[in-house]
């Protein structure tokens, strides 16, 4: 879909519209930084004009025990119920730079009961790595530490660690092992984007299990016409995520699957 790629274009280019910090290696360091965008998006990368959900979450859970991140988890809320992960599929910078080098003429892995077998560990990721681990640390430590976006975030080394190593000589100097394993991990989630259809957004992203939760009752996304559906899995066939059915929490609400509806059974946009 042009319309659908064209948003994504669109909306990495307002996330991270802060364009000169990229050859100054400078850090917005605006309002809207404390601001959550809707997508993942790095809250060091040069250009990002407000904060990744996922980090800020983590941050508040890191930074002072037991203080609540009211703001965080009511903006994570907002989102879900207002889009679901209609946001992964529309305006996820990340998600575009996987889809685009999916489109490389190459064989393709096709989605299996294997990979929806293991589109469920992005749970288990979001569990550990964004709420489990930085009280754990905490407690142990006094100090916490933000485990996802350190240990494991692609977005950010891609979006933040690589422009801000490549205009900062001193930064390039001190990169160490932690530096060599997520550029090692990034270059494995891109390779294999090459003939996987999105495989950070389906088996590791902590921000879509969360948003994929909503998707049965977010305000907009996809919506099946029970009284025109035939059963005919037209849908599902097309289907490169792994849904079991339209709208469901695998679901990012790309669109593909209304084309080849043959009752017309299947629209994107408000549900109620």
């Amino acid at each position: 879909m042009v319309k659908r790629k064209l948003v994504q274009f669109l909306t990495a280019l307002l996330y991270n519209g802060n364009l000169p910090g990229f050859w100054q290696g400078r850090l917005w360091q605006g309002s809207s930084k404390s601001v959550c965008l809707p997508g993942l998006n790095c809250y060091s990368c040069p250009g990002a004009l407000g904060a990744c959900p996922v980090g800020a979450l983590q941050s508040s859970l890191s930074g002072v025990f037991l203080r609540v991140p009211f703001y965080v988890i009511g903006t994570l809320l907002l989102f879900g119920l207002l889009l679901g992960r209609l946001i992964c599929g529309w305006a996820c910078p990340f998600g575009l730079v996987q889809e685009l080098l999916y489109k490389l003429p190459t064989p393709k892995l096709q989605r299996t009961a294997f990979t929806a077998r293991l589109a469920r560990f992005k749970y288990l990721i979001a569990i550990v790595f964004v709420l489990l681990l930085p009280i754990v640390y905490y407690l142990l430590t006094g100090t916490g530490v933000p485990a996802f976006c350190k240990f494991l975030c692609p977005a950010g080394t891609l979006e933040a660690a690589l422009p801000l190593a490549a205009v900062n000589a001193k930064l390039r100097g001190s990169l160490g092992v932690l530096f060599s394993w997520k550029l090692l991990l990034l270059l494995v989630i891109l390779t294999a984007s090459v003939g996987i259809y999105r495989p950070f957004c389906r088996f590791l992203c902590p921000l879509g299990a969360l948003y994929g939760l909503f998707n049965r009752i977010s305000l907009f996304g996809v919506k099946v016409d029970a009284a025109k559906c035939i059963h005919c899995d037209a849908c599902m066939r097309t289907c490169l995520m792994d849904c079991r059915q339209a709208g469901d929490r695998e679901c990012i609400a790309c669109g593909e699957c209304r084309s080849v509806c043959p009752t017309d059974a299947i629209s994107l946009g408000k549900k109620f």
